[in-house]
């Protein structure tokens, strides 16, 4: 009787234990950037673990109830843990979100490859920034977010919101930015014409440093800048999103933007749309600059299809901008700006009135501002067929800028341009075979400009068509990896003659139809074919597991753009009267590139060298009269003329990461870039700054970021890291000084502080509030790179106190 008692005893036991450990814990795991590497699933300090299938999703079975510490890592992710409570129910953890480690040596890039690779298998130096890195950076627009992350990469400036990137000391035409893998075309040739996409819109960025105009054609001589919007990653039938809030307040900026996705198996939909406003920005010298204002508004929509064969998606997405024209005229006794009140001979430059301090402090543009639009419809799809794919894209652009120079007519544009783009591209990527991946296409883009109704016309009416075909090879043995190719480009671009007469009741110039009695020919007829060879050939080589090396040899080229050929008049928003030159030919690089990639546990480094000679380099060089005095119009806009040599380029940059496994949330970062630039021109040799140096080359720059965070054993913040931040740029002594083209810029060092809080507020989700103080002692101190210095002497942005929150759903 005992015994049966004990044996039944023990059997419920038994059972119960059993009963006990059945309990499944599942969940599914999403990758930042729509990544899916393999990622690994366990209970911390226990034996229970899973890795997720390909599609993300996992499960652990045989669970003892009680609480745990949930852990996921994936190689070149940041590692997620989270404390759960499995009870007698099975558990359902519902998008665990790995957020991407820029320390990593395995990231994915897609820019200027045939498929999605390693950035340690690809020779050219190239990287790859975050949502995570663009989310934290204080700036004004996407291009000067960027710049804070990627060593090499600088901006001209015309104010806050109006950033051109140059990469290695080349920029406009030379440097190609691509939206989602359409090449943007928004008359990038002039120096206040900014990249027309909103910053909250873009999801992450890559920065080819270097030739590629093998994958791109004519302007990507220089580098790529790439940048990504939004796409929906989480297969649940659920509208996730995000919601940015700013504020900053040296410019009073005011910014909202909204992200929303939903994905259903093969149903993929997104909106998103953002605005954003600021006043004049202020420093301590000049107070508040006048024009620099902005009101930007962005709408972006996709909606797509994907199936485990092919992806397609077609997206509109709608650019509004109304900015500011600063031309920085001062009252000659106090220094303050004035402001436009007459045309022609009738202004006079010392009697303008002094702009009050309530229309300094103002959300309000002034009469004279230029507003861009920009739209953009392209359709992209993806199929597999057998072993290879084929990716096809067609893509329409519209942009059109309308800059108001007119005080005594504000509604008359001074110039008023439409440029429409078609772009299209067709690759097929062959099966690999043997280690071997081949990958041939074409692409291009056809272009028609015309000026509407406008009193100042910088360029003709024109037609542009260009094409390429490329072909492009990697070879892969066990640790080494091969990579070339080549490409040939034509393009062709031509206009008629284009006559210009003086409106008899405006007394403005405008388009005449037809030659005639009263018309003069502002552009004479132009027909030319330009055609070049692209090639390119180098080797990254993985050393051990944690060190890369690279090397890499390009030859580029890039046709003249519009204004280099055809310029004949004021640019107003320039504030510069560019004359083309018609005899040009095209440029062609040839770059070497030697680089070294380390990822250690506690550490990560990068060194990358370039020297970069250029045939037919097209500069701009002012025009001086017979005493050597700027050519100027009655409003004090200076002559500028293209000419054409042979330059040379070359430096370096390296980046410095400090991450110590055992000193969890630690890491601090240093980067180094330098650059010099010379023109060969043999009239020029030791001329120095009377010609030698190029102009528009930044100076060297060192920054340092260190950052801590510091988990918070409250349910609601969870995290505080607190960041302190240095910017040193150093003095600028070689520059480009004939006919006071530039001046020196002296050195300059800036301390920004802030702090970024995770608020949990809710099972599944946290929201960032980050505080920010940029150039926390208020340093008066301008950029080599910004424009505004010489447009009445004006000074970089001041102090500026920022708080923006970041609330995913």
């Amino acid at each position: 009787m005992k015994f049966r008692l004990m044996l039944s005893v023990f059997v419920i036991f038994i059972i119960s234990m059993v009963n006990a450990q059945d309990v499944e814990v599942s969940g599914k795991v999403l990758f930042e950037n729509r990544g899916n590497p393999d990622a690994e699933v366990m209970l911390k300090d226990t034996s229970a673990k899973t890795v997720v299938d390909k599609n993300g999703d996992f499960m652990i079975k045989n669970i003892v109830p009680g609480n745990y510490k949930l852990l996921v890592r994936a190689k070149g992710y940041e590692e997620f843990e989270k404390n759960i409570s499995v009870g007698k129910k099975n558990t359902f953890i519902p998008n665990i979100i790995l957020t991407q480690n820029s320390n990593n040596i395995d990231e994915i890039a897609i820019t200027g490859v045939s498929r999605e690779t390693l950035i340690k298998e690809t020779p050219v130096a190239m990287l790859s920034i975050s949502s995570k890195q663009i989310e934290r950076t204080v700036a004004t627009n996407i291009i000067s977010s960027l710049v804070k992350s990627a060593p090499g990469l600088s901006v001209v400036e015309t104010g806050p919101n109006i950033s051109k990137p140059f990469i290695r000391g080349l920029g406009y035409n030379r440097v190609l930015t691509l939206y989602d893998g359409i090449r943007q075309e928004g008359q990038q040739w002039g120096d206040e014409h900014g990249i027309e996409v909103a910053p909250y819109i873009i999801e992450r960025a890559e920065v080819i440093k270097g030739p590629a105009s093998l994958m791109f054609g004519s302007d990507a001589l220089a580098g790529v800048v790439s940048l990504f919007p939004y796409t929906p990653s989480q297969n649940d039938g659920i509208v996730h999103g995000k919601v940015t809030s700013e504020y900053q307040g040296n410019n009073n900026l005011i910014g909202n933007g909204m992200q929303l996705g939903y994905k259903k198996n093969s149903l993929i939909a997104s909106l998103n749309a953002s605005y954003r406003m600021a006043k004049n920005y202020r420093n301590a010298v000049d107070g508040r600059v006048y024009n620099t204002n902005f009101e930007e508004k962005n709408f972006s929509f996709l909606l797509g299809r994907k199936t485990n064969t092919s992806f397609s998606k077609i997206n509109f997405t709608l650019y509004d901008n109304l900015q500011g024209i600063p031309d920085g005229s001062r009252d000659p006794a106090t220094g303050k700006f004035t402001y436009q009140i007459g045309e022609g001979d009738d202004d006079d430059l010392g009697k303008r009135p002094v702009v009050s301090e309530r229309n300094l402090n103002s959300y309000t543009l002034s009469p004279l501002h230029q507003r861009i639009q920009h739209y953009r419809l392209y359709a992209q799809h993806t199929q597999q067929i057998g072993k290879g794919d084929l990716d096809v894209q067609l893509g329409l652009q519209q942009n059109i800028r309308r800059e108001y120079n007119h005080p005594t007519a504000p509604s008359q544009p001074g110039m008023y341009v439409r440029l429409n783009t078609l772009n299209y591209g067709i690759r097929y990527n062959f099966p690999k075979f043997s280690s071997v991946e081949i990958s041939a296409g074409i692409n291009g883009m056809v272009q028609n400009n015309k000026n509407k109704s406008a009193t100042d016309f910088p360029i003709p009416d024109y037609n542009l068509s260009e094409g390429g075909i490329y072909t492009y090879i990697k070879w892969k043995y066990k640790r080494l990896n091969i990579s070339g190719g080549a490409r040939y480009d034509i393009r062709k671009i031509g206009w008629d003659d284009f006559y210009i007469q003086t409106n008899p009741v405006t007394q403005f110039e405008e388009h005449a139809a037809q030659a005639s009695a009263n018309t003069r020919l502002g552009f004479a007829s132009y027909n030319k074919t330009f055609g070049g060879l692209s090639a390119s050939i180098g080797s990254a080589f993985q050393l051990t597991k944690q060190i890369s090396l690279k090397a890499n040899i390009g030859r580029s080229y890039r046709a003249p753009n519009i204004t280099e050929i055809g310029s004949n008049g004021l640019d107003p928003g320039a504030h510069i009267i560019y004359k083309g030159n018609r005899d040009f030919n095209p440029e062609f690089s040839l770059q070497e590139d030697l680089g070294i990639s380390t990822r250690f546990k506690d550490f990560s480094a990068d060194v990358s060298w370039f020297n970069n000679n250029i045939q037919n380099y097209i500069y701009l060089s002012l025009l001086v009269d017979s005493q050597g005095n700027p050519i100027v119009d009655t409003q004090g806009n200076k002559t500028y003329q293209y000419q054409q040599a042979s330059a040379q380029l070359y430096g370096m940059e390296a980046w410095l990461s400090l991450h110590p496994e055992k000193w969890k949330g630690f890491n601090f970062e240093t980067s180094l870039s330098v650059i010099y630039g010379f023109n060969r021109d043999k009239k020029f040799k030791n001329k120095e700054t009377q010609g030698e140096y190029l102009p528009l080359i930044s100076p060297l720059k060192l920054s340092g970021n260190l950052s801590q965070k510091i988990s918070v054993p409250s349910k609601l913040i969870t995290s505080v890291t607190p960041t302190a931040e240095v910017e040193f740029s150093a003095a600028q002594n070689r520059y480009m000084g004939l006919d006071n083209t530039e001046t020196a810029t002296p050195d300059c060092t800036l301390f920004n502080i802030g702090t970024s809080v995770a608020i949990h507020y809710s099972e599944n989700h946290s929201a960032t509030l980050q505080f920010q103080v940029n150039n926390v002692f208020d340093r008066a101190y301008q950029s080599h790179l910004s424009r505004l210095k010489y447009l009445g002497n004006i000074y970089n942005m001041g102090r500026n106190i920022s708080l923006k929150l970041i609330v995913p759903f």
